[in-house]
């Protein structure tokens, strides 16, 4: 089986690409003694949000491949779009969430079910409504409000009850808030405010800002409370339209965070510092800096494997996909994509595949990447909509071949 599952999945229309064709960096020692990709015994089904064509794809990948299971559409009206960008599953599986963030002018959330994409409820909330995460009882989402084309103000988290549909807190953070994560016990929320530097913790039983920690290279530090923001970075040194894409200029040590990333026991926090293209390990007991430690350029969304042992980081910049040993916060892996922007990651449950989302650049499809977490190599790609961003996990089930 080495191997031929790529070309046989080619025959049967499935679409994949091996490892080599879109290239691998090899960092460290471990990464040479990965093994040769090996075909899933079951399928893997994954939920995409694509916010350039408002499209919603269930992506399938087996032994046979990936490919597009199905697509919806969302939005109430073809000329208005409405630009998916995050969605989150509910723990049950029979509910997905989709944040839209084109609204005129606050955006919305919307609830489908799994399986038949019917439409169960919308509720409106703040401007620009992107990352979510639905809470580990299934009862609330949460929403970053990211405000791109706002004024340079505070922001907030959006927190809705998902039963009925409504939003019971809007919570004030800090200026552009990004990458909506709660630990694996549901009592921390954790969001990144790009244009403040900083990491804010929300606790969910209070629904309020209890910690933050300024990501400042030099000058780390937490403090209770929430703070005012806007007040880490000098004028003109980002622009709303980057969205991590902006390199950092000469002598300029800031963070941009944009994603903040529980570990599977929630014990620490990675922050993705995408101006500094590096990953910052907060101590969620102590509050303080534990570590930072380099990813590649732009580092913008993190996946953490369930074990612990692995990080997974999409480089907006780089083009390409970072993974990284947790015990020893190196790089041991280095995965280019097939199109510019990486932006999404997921992990299966069994922490045997990391899905990626690529958003491509103008009229390019977005594309789905595939990598497997043993052997270091994307084994397979598959196009979906434009601007593919928004990605989470739904389910495995026995293969079902073509």
């Amino acid at each position: 089986m080495k191997g031929s599952w790529f070309l046989g999945a080619v025959a049967c229309g499935w679409v994949t690409l091996a490892a080599t064709e879109v290239g691998v960096t090899q960092r460290h020692p471990a990464a040479s003694t990965s093994t040769q990709p090996q075909a899933p015994a079951i399928d893997y089904l994954l939920f995409v949000a694509s916010e350039g064509n408002d499209r919603i794809s269930l992506v399938r990948f087996g032994p046979g491949g990936a490919r597009v299971e199905r697509t919806s559409k969302i939005g109430r009206n073809p000329t208005e779009p409405v630009g998916p960008h995050g969605i989150a599953l509910s723990p049950d599986k029979r509910y997905y969430y989709v944040s839209t963030a084109h609204g005129f002018p606050n955006g919305e959330l919307w609830k489908f079910s799994t399986i038949g994409d019917s439409l169960r409820g919308t509720v409106t909330l703040g401007a620009f409504p992107a990352t979510l995460q639905i809470s580990p009882d299934g009862l609330y989402a949460y929403v970053v409000n990211f405000n791109l084309h706002g004024e340079m103000k505070p922001s907030s988290v959006s927190v809705v009850y998902v039963d009925q549909m409504a939003e019971v807190a809007r919570i004030t953070t800090c200026t552009m808030p990004h990458g909506s994560r709660l630990n694996p016990q549901g009592t921390k929320h954790y969001s990144a405010c790009m244009m403040d530097d900083a990491l804010v913790e929300i606790d969910t039983r209070t629904m309020t800002v209890t910690r933050h920690f300024m990501l400042r290279k030099g000058s780390e530090h937490g403090d209770a409370g929430g703070f005012a923001g806007m007040g880490t970075r000098e004028p003109g040194t980002d622009s709303h339209a980057g969205h991590g894409m902006d390199s950092p200029k000469a002598g300029d040590v800031s963070c941009s965070p944009t994603w903040a990333q529980p570990s599977a026991d929630g014990s620490k926090v990675y922050v993705a510092c995408n101006k500094s293209s590096d990953v910052a390990e907060i101590d969620a007991a102590t509050w303080k800096l534990a570590r930072r430690f380099p990813m590649g350029a732009g580092v913008y969304n993190l996946a953490a494997t369930r074990d612990g042992k692995l990080l997974i980081g999409t480089n907006k910049r780089g083009q390409s996909v970072s993974v990284v040993d947790l015990a020893t916060g190196k790089e041991i892996a280095l995965l280019s994509t097939k199109r510019k922007v990486a932006s999404g990651v997921v992990i299966s449950p069994d922490d045997r595949y990391a899905f990626v989302t690529v958003e491509g650049i103008g009229s390019e499809p977005g594309t789905v990447e595939v990598i497997d977490l043993r052997a270091l190599r994307t084994v397979a790609t598959i196009d979906v909509g434009q601007q593919a961003g928004g990605i989470d996990f739904w389910k495995t089930e026995p293969s079902v071949g073509r």
